[in-house]
C-alpha cells in the first residue's frame, strides 16, 4: 500500500538530518496518512479510505464524502476516488430521477 493520500495526492517527501556538527543524514518526512470510514447515504454503505488529515478535515467541512464527491473536480484524484465518486453521481441521478 502506497503511502498517499487518496484525494489530496500527499506523500512521501524527503530531506535532511542536520545535527549541531552540520552533518547531513537523509531522512524521510511520512505525511499523517489515517484509516477513515465515512458513511454514504447516496450508496447506502460504509466507505473506509486511506486520507491524510487534512483531507478528512476538508471531507467533513464539505458535509460528508457524498457532498465532497459531488462537488470535486475529477482531475488529480486518485483511481479509487474516481470509481467512488462515479458511483455516488450515478447514484445521485437515480435518486433525482425517482
Amino acid at each position: 500500500m502506497a503511502r498517499r493520500c487518496a484525494i489530496t495526492g500527499k506523500g512521501v517527501q524527503s530531506g535532511n538530518n542536520v545535527s549541531h556538527a552540520n552533518n547531513k543524514t537523509r531522512r524521510r518526512y511520512l505525511p499523517n496518512l489515517q484509516v477513515a470510514s465515512f458513511t454514504s447515504d447516496l450508496l447506502g454503505r460504509l466507505v473506509r479510505l486511506r486520507l491524510s488529515t487534512n483531507a478528512i478535515r476538508t471531507i467533513e467541512h464539505n458535509g460528508g464524502i457524498d457532498a465532497y464527491l459531488l462537488s470535486a473536480r475529477s482531475t488529480g484524484l486518485d483511481a479509487e476516488i474516481l470509481r467512488l465518486k462515479k458511483a455516488v453521481v450515478k447514484a445521485a441521478a437515480e435518486k433525482a430521477a425517482a
